[in-house]
């Protein structure tokens, strides 16, 4: 048996101050920026961690088990700089919002009303409240409400921030009596291959695969080149305020994709029978990426950490457990006799050196992953793999926001094994 997991979910809402004192909140969310470039300074002058929050308290005009929380943050992003990303420091010079971190009956509170809705206390500065009620989805509302009056659940964490200047709270709950699924009790392993520009998704059972998808994101890949470019074109011109700000811009739209394509993921997962969703480690690979500085770069930043973070928080919520294999050789192995070599594989074209089966990469990669899944977590073997159903993609395109694929076609018919079609792509 595995350690079980937590039923954790983050909700959004949105801020109806009626305090008539907006303006300190944003107040202390400057402050909070303060507190965070002091902690990444100290840390990169070598100061004791242990030390730094003492010292950042002593100073910052803040709740003192605020002002730790945003220690705590801006310390961990410096721990996720130094153990899987080279290129991506954090800075101590930017100005600007920082979101307020606050611990529940400390740093904020949260009430019902007689009307039925929630109202909130901020302590934005010490002594100094912000007060109203929240407003959002009915859904978050609903497990908000949920929470308040059920001992099952524990209101964790809040962030108090601004939103295209609109302040807003982002609480985590958890649910402390209900636990995932054992990863050894699923029926089906779901490998999930995430790329650049797409995820791939398979499901494997006992009696063979269930079903195969690739998600296409392109516009991922296309507004973080975009917004480099125009980082740099402003940073060269010394407008430091401006390349702050389009960072900001491009962290809000990569997040907010990355939500909704995790979300798809999830919901494509609980049409299988007991699924458990499989990822692999990328820690290691990230540290053994050397592809020239350009190269480097677009693939230590790639986020897939986030996306896999986003899918196995959301799969927690929903009763689904998240496992992780080892990436050796998943985008090089022939899922149909086994034979491994890198020239299996040029870039999105999958042919076999062995047996000639030809399909899609990054699908290829999701059977192996599954396989991986079911090996390490499972206690039931393997099905024989003779042939691969066609693949299908879908892509988010259309005009304005959507929520869902707004097209679903069956991939381009490409070469065929054994009868069955593959992808050319």
């Amino acid at each position: 048996m595995t350690d079980a997991q937590a039923l954790v979910k983050t909700l959004d809402f949105q801020l109806d101050i009626q305090s008539d004192n907006e303006s300190l909140l944003y107040d202390a969310t400057l402050e909070a920026r303060s507190a965070y470039n002091e902690t990444i300074r100290l840390a990169k002058q070598g100061v004791d961690w242990d030390a730094i929050p003492d010292r950042v308290a002593d100073d910052a005009n803040l709740v003192k088990n605020t002002t730790q929380r945003v220690v705590a943050k801006a310390l961990g992003a410096m721990e996720n700089y130094y153990e899987y990303d080279d290129f991506g420091q954090p800075s101590h010079s930017k100005d600007g919002a920082y979101p307020l971190r606050a611990n529940y009956e400390e740093g904020y509170n949260l009430s019902l009303t007689d009307d039925g809705d929630v109202a909130f206390r901020i302590s934005a500065k010490p002594y100094k409240h912000v007060k109203g009620v929240l407003e959002g989805d009915d859904a978050h509302l609903d497990v908000l409400k949920t929470a308040l009056e059920s001992d099952e659940w524990k209101i964790g964490t809040a962030e108090a921030l601004f939103h295209n200047d609109n302040p807003e709270l982002h609480v985590n709950v958890t649910n402390t009596k209900q636990t995932v699924r054992d990863k050894q009790d699923s029926r089906t392993v779901v490998g999930v291959d995430v790329n650049e520009d797409n995820v791939a998704l398979t499901a494997l059972s006992e009696d063979g695969i269930e079903d195969s998808l690739v998600i296409d994101f392109p516009e991922i890949k296309f507004e973080r080149h975009r917004y480099f470019t125009m980082r740099k074109r402003v940073q060269n011109a010394g407008k430091q305020s401006m390349h702050d700000t389009l960072e900001g811009r491009e962290e809000r739209f990569v997040r907010d994709r990355l939500h909704k394509v995790s979300r798809h993921i999830v919901e494509w997962s609980q049409r299988f029978e007991k699924p458990c969703i499989v990822f692999e480690d990328l820690k290691e690979m990230r540290d053994s990426i050397d592809y020239g500085t350009r190269m480097n770069r677009r693939l230590h930043h790639l986020p897939f950490r986030a996306l896999q973070f986003y899918t196995s928080y959301k799969a927690s919520f929903e009763g689904i457990p998240t496992g992780w294999i080892d990436p050796y050789k998943t985008s090089q192995r022939c899922p149909l006799c086994g034979h491994a070599e890198r020239a299996n594989r040029n870039k999105k074209r999958f042919k076999c050196r062995s047996c000639g089966h030809q399909d899609h990469s990054d699908r290829v990669a999701s059977v192996n992953i599954a396989v991986k899944g079911i090996k390490k977590h499972q206690d039931w073997n393997v099905p024989t793999l003779n042939s691969l159903p066609q693949v299908r993609k879908v892509r988010r395109q259309a005009s304005g926001a959507v929520d869902a694929p707004t097209v679903t076609h069956d991939a381009v018919r490409g070469y065929q094994t054994d009868g069955i079609v593959g992808v050319s792509d």
